[in-house]
C-alpha cells in the first residue's frame, strides 16, 4: 500500500493547503498529483502484476480550500488506469484543527464516492462491529473494510465475530480448546 494520506509527504503534495510550490509539482491539480502518480508508476513497474497495489488517500482535508472528495474521485479515475487495484479511503491529517464529525463509519461515504469510478475501495473510520462491516459490503459502499483500531483493541476479533455469526473456520492449533464449535470429548 502506498500511503498518500494523513498529512505525510505524498498527501502534502496533493493538498493546496500544504503544497505552496511554484514548480511542476505545485499549483494545478495535475501538478499536485504528479509526485504520487510518479511513485505509483515506478512501484507498478517493479511490483508484480499478480500482487495487488493499494493506495491510501485522505479523501478530504475537511477544510475549505483543501483537498476534496471531488479531487479524490478525479485522482482515483487516473489511478485506475495506472494499475492501482484499490483505493483505501481515509481522511484528514493535513490540518491540525479540522472539524471532523466522528461517528461509526464516518468515512465510508468517501469510499462509496470513489468506488463510483469503477475502482475497488476500502472503507475505514470507527467500524467496530462485524455487522457494520457486513452492511458496508452488502450495500456496495466499499469492497473491503479495514478495522485497525478494533483489531488493536481485540486481536481475536475475527474469531469472536465468527462465533457471533455462527460461522466456522479452522482454528489455529494453539486456540483449538477455545473453539466453541468443536465437539468436546468427555472422559
Amino acid at each position: 500500500e502506498i500511503h498518500a494520506a494523513h498529512g505525510y509527504l505524498l498527501h502534502s503534495f496533493l493538498s493546496s493547503l500544504s503544497n505552496k510550490r511554484s514548480d511542476d509539482y505545485g499549483g494545478s491539480f495535475e501538478n499536485r498529483v504528479r509526485l504520487l502518480l510518479t511513485v505509483i508508476r515506478e512501484v507498478r513497474n517493479v511490483w508484480p502484476e499478480e500482487f495487488p497495489m493499494f493506495v491510501r488517500i485522505s479523501a478530504t482535508d475537511h477544510t475549505a480550500g483543501g483537498w476534496t472528495v471531488d479531487d479524490s474521485v478525479k485522482l482515483a479515475d487516473i489511478m485506475k488506469g495506472m494499475g492501482v487495484d484499490l483505493v483505501d479511503c481515509s481522511s484528514g491529517g493535513n490540518v491540525p484543527n479540522a472539524k471532523i464529525e466522528l461517528f461509526p463509519g464516518y468515512q465510508v461515504q468517501y469510499a462509496e464516492a470513489v468506488r463510483k469510478t469503477g475502482i475497488r475501495t476500502g472503507a475505514v473510520g470507527l467500524i467496530t462491529t462485524w455487522q457494520k462491516a457486513e452492511d458496508i459490503l452488502i450495500n456496495e459502499q466499499a469492497d473491503l473494510v479495514f478495522m485497525a483500531r478494533e483489531m488493536l483493541r481485540d486481536p481475536y476479533f475475527p474469531m469472536r465475530a465468527s462465533v457471533e455469526m455462527e460461522e466456522t473456520f479452522p482454528w489455529p492449533d494453539q486456540y483449538e480448546r477455545a473453539d466453541p464449535f468443536k465437539k468436546k470429548k468427555r472422559s
